[in-house]
């Protein structure tokens, strides 16, 4: 769309009614057909906007005021709400974020998935603050001094947070130690521009279950200065930590981890219990960040898979194994596939550390192992995938097919590429079953996804 077809203008101030949200949870107004995305608006509401972005479909609005509030509407709890781009919905009531979820998933499995469904039921969160076990505060120079916060929404400068209410506090503990550590001894943040500076990144994971903390400094180089008196600060500042490690991460881009680690305390790995096994974590290993939401959503997969005990079940995209060994509890034999051979290592390790022996790990890609798996005859009962955001690739949708197990149960992070692949499986012969949503990210955009297709009977 060209800027001169616009309805409306750059600067133009207007006031519109707000009809839905966005994936990232933007209020939805119209203009003359034209979508104008609101931050910070309830559907409902009516409110005064300046249009402050022009984009190539749709135009991008800043509430000047609010007219006709939702009684949704809340003061958010956090200070760094509006400047933060983590968090989306502190504005509203969590019903209200819930409602906004269940919609999203549902819209998408209809508009993109071919269904016709009503609302997806939703499971919300007990907990909607310090839910978060895994922390990631990127490090920058902010007015002179080094700083470690979050993004503001879409550019990479940080915005300096004390205190974050979605973490828990043992990360805000190492933030407040590093930051001072840094000043101190005027060590330099990394600087992406240039390439230059030291510290890129704090990374912090906890084990709920266990209390056992795990702080990881991401740094450009092979070490740091004053490296005794930073761990002496942490061990002394940190509730639980049990372990200190640095990444060594000097190559450009935004992946937050380097490929090497190198462990200054303790044993360079923690360990929490999910689903009544236990699990051994080290900075790169895949876990749920909401650990109690993350086991209503493996027993809500392993409901849906109807085991009785006797089946062979593929997993796909293993990670390290979490959900392969909940699995194998209930199944005759499981086969967990994951392309990163750390976390089979880990998963493989987990297994023996479990007691687990019907279950087997193989490192290879998904779309390899499943074209592999069908091409030797393997027909499990039960798939279960659990792929990154961009979903499945389509060779793994025609593989899986052609191994036409009974249900294919998939677990998602995003509504959008699991309606595609939806779609995509009912082609092949698959019909959905069941489909519901699992929120595990309360005040953020994100929402998990869980459905079962089951193959038609010919």
């Amino acid at each position: 769309m060209k800027q001169a077809a616009y309805p409306v203008a750059l600067g133009q101030v207007l006031e519109v009614e707000i009809t839905g949200y966005t994936s990232e949870g933007q209020g939805v107004a119209r203009v003359e057909g034209l979508a104008v995305f609101v931050a910070g608006a309830i559907r409902g509401e009516r409110v005064k906007i300046k249009i402050a972005h022009l984009g190539h479909t749709a135009a991008y609005g800043d509430i000047l005021q609010v007219l006709r509030p939702s009684p949704e509407r809340r003061e958010p709890a956090c200070p760094y709400a509006r400047d933060c781009g983590g968090c989306v919905f502190w504005h509203m009531s969590y019903e209200e974020e819930l409602r906004a979820k269940a919609q999203r998933v549902t819209d998408a499995l209809n508009r993109i998935g071919g269904q016709s469904l009503d609302t997806v039921p939703i499971t919300g969160s007990p907990a909607q603050t310090g839910y978060r076990n895994k922390a990631q505060y990127p490090v920058a120079q902010v007015k002179g001094r080094p700083e470690a916060g979050f993004f503001r929404p879409r550019t990479h400068q940080v915005v300096p947070v004390s205190r974050c209410r979605i973490q828990g506090r043992e990360a805000d503990q190492a933030r407040e130690v590093l930051v001072r550590w840094m000043t101190e001894n005027r060590v330099p943040p990394y600087d992406e521009k240039t390439g230059t500076g030291l510290v890129r990144h704090l990374y912090v994971r906890t084990a709920r279950a266990t209390g056992q903390v795990l702080v990881c400094l991401v740094v450009n180089g092979d070490g740091i200065p004053q490296e005794k008196r930073l761990v002496e600060n942490l061990l002394k500042s940190v509730d639980n930590l049990c372990t200190i490690c640095l990444s060594i991460h000097k190559k450009p881009g935004n992946a937050v981890l380097g490929d090497k680690f190198v462990t200054l305390y303790g044993p360079g790995y923690i360990e929490d219990t999910l689903c009544g096994l236990r699990f051994r974590l080290s900075p790169r290993s895949f876990y749920q960040v909401n650990r109690d939401q993350a086991e209503r959503l493996y027993e809500t997969a392993i409901g849906l898979a109807g085991l009785t005990g006797t089946e062979t079940v593929l997993d796909l995209y293993c990670g390290t194994g979490t959900i392969t060994l909940a699995l194998s509890r209930r199944a005759g034999k499981v086969i967990g596939v994951e392309i990163i051979p750390a976390a089979i290592r880990d998963a493989k390790e987990n297994a023996v550390r479990n007691h687990v022996e019907n279950a087997e790990f193989f490192c290879a890609d998904a779309a390899q192992a499943a074209k592999k798996f069908a091409e030797e005859g393997i027909h499990p009962d039960v798939i279960v995938v659990d792929p990154p955001r961009k979903g499945l690739d389509e060779t793994v949708v025609k593989a899986m097919a052609q191994m036409a197990p009974e249900k294919i149960v998939y677990v998602s992070c995003d509504p959008a590429t699991l309606a595609r692949d939806i779609k995509r499986l009912t082609e092949q012969g698959y019909t959905l079953t069941h489909a519901e949503a699992l929120d595990m990210f309360p005040r953020c955009a994100h929402v998990e996804s869980v459905v079962r297709l089951s193959r038609e009977k010919l």
